[in-house]
C-alpha cells in the first residue's frame, strides 16, 4: 500500500502538468509573485499593512463599474479599478491634511464605502457573473489578457523598485532625514501606491479582491521573523509567496472542491504561523525582542546596498 500512494502521487504532477488552464495557472502565480513580494515587503515594513488590504477593497466599485460598461476587458477592468484605487488614496490624503481625521481612519471609512458601493452595484446590474468570482477570482480559467496585464504590471513593478529601492529604504528607515534631503519626497510615497494598486489589479482575476491582498502580507510578515535585511526579506518574501501558489493550486488539483484562492492564501497563512514559532526573530528564537530590533535596521541595509 505505501508504494502505490507514492506511485500515485508521483503520477499527479505530470498528470496536473499535462493541462493547459493549470500550466497557465502556475505561470501566471509565479510571475505574481516575483511581483507582489516587494510590494508586500515594504508594506510591511512601512507599517502599512492594513493599508494594502483597505486598498484591495477600495477598488472594487471601480472594478464593477468597469464591469458593467466594458464587461470583463482586462483594459475596463484595469482602468476602472486604477481610477477608484487611486481617487481613493487622493481624498484620504486630502481628509488628512484638512479635516480632524487621520489617515487611518479616514481609509477606513473610505474603504468600506468603497466595497459597500462596489457590492451594491454589481448585484443591481443584474451581472451574470457571480460575486463570487469578484471576491475570490479565476485562477484557474485565466484568459491571455489577464496573463499579459500579469506579465505587463509585474514588468513595471520590478523596473520601478529598481529605480525607487534606494529612496524607499531611506524613507522607509527615516523619514524625517529623506524629506529633508528631498524636495519631493511625496513622489517616492505616490508611486509606491501606484505600484500598490496596479499589483492589486493584476492579482484581482487570479485571486479576487478578498484574496489578492493576502499573497501580499503574508510572505512578507512570514519574512520578517526569519530576515534582519531589507534584501533578506525581499528575497524570503518572493519564496514564500511562490511556495504558497504551487502548493496551493496542488491541492486545489488534488482537492476539486478546494477553491485556489483560498488554498493559496492558507498555504501562505501556514508559513506564517510557522515563522511566528519557529523563526529566529519569533518565539523559536530570543524570547525577548528589543524594539530596536523590530525597526528597519537601516545601518545594516545601507551597508549592505553598497557593497
Amino acid at each position: 500500500m505505501p508504494q502505490e500512494r507514492h506511485a500515485s502521487m508521483l503520477e499527479v504532477f505530470p498528470e496536473m502538468w499535462s493541462y493547459a488552464f493549470m500550466r497557465r495557472a502556475f505561470v501566471a502565480t509565479t510571475v505574481l509573485s516575483a511581483s507582489v513580494a516587494p510590494v508586500g515587503a515594504f508594506l510591511v515594513l512601512r507599517r502599512l499593512s492594513l493599508a494594502g488590504e483597505a486598498m484591495a477593497h477600495a477598488i472594487t466599485p471601480g472594478i464593477v463599474i468597469g464591469f458593467v460598461v466594458g464587461g470583463l476587458s482586462v483594459l475596463s477592468l484595469l482602468v476602472g479599478g486604477l481610477v477608484a484605487g487611486v481617487g481613493v488614496a487622493i481624498l484620504t490624503a486630502f481628509l488628512a491634511r484638512h479635516t480632524i481625521l487621520r489617515s487611518d481612519a479616514s481609509l477606513a471609512s473610505l474603504y468600506l464605502i468603497a466595497l459597500a458601493l462596489g457590492i451594491f452595484i454589481l448585484s443591481a446590474a443584474g451581472s451574470a457573473v457571480p460575486l463570487k468570482s469578484f471576491l475570490f477570482g479565476t485562477i484557474l480559467g485565466i484568459d491571455d489578457a489577464s496573463m499579459i496585464l500579469v506579465g505587463g504590471v509585474a514588468t513595471v513593478t520590478l523596473v520601478s523598485f529598481a529605480v525607487l529601492l534606494r529612496p524607499l529604504i531611506v524613507s522607509t528607515c527615516d523619514p524625517g532625514f529623506f524629506e529633508s534631503q528631498t524636495r519631493r519626497s511625496w513622489l517616492v510615497d505616490q508611486g509606491f501606491m501606484l505600484l500598490l494598486v496596479l499589483n492589486l489589479l493584476a492579482a484581482f482575476k487570479t485571486l479576487g479582491t478578498l484574496m489578492a491582498v493576502g499573497l501580499m502580507i503574508l510572505p512578507a510578515t512570514a519574512a520578517r521573523y526569519w530576515a534582519s535585511t531589507i534584501t533578506g526579506q525581499l528575497l524570503l518574501s518572493f519564496g514564500f509567496a511562490l511556495a504558497s501558489c504551487w502548493i496551493g493550486l496542488t491541492l486545489s488539483y488534488l482537492f476539486p472542491q478546494t477553491p485556489s484562492g483560498p488554498a493559496i492564501v492558507l498555504v501562505a497563512g501556514g508559513f506564517f504561523l510557522i515563522s511566528v514559532l519557529f523563526g529566529p526573530l519569533g518565539f523559536g528564537g530570543r524570547s525577548h525582542v528589543s524594539s530596536a530590533t523590530r525597526e528597519v535596521p537601516i545601518s545594516h541595509t545601507l551597508k549592505e546596498e553598497k557593497t
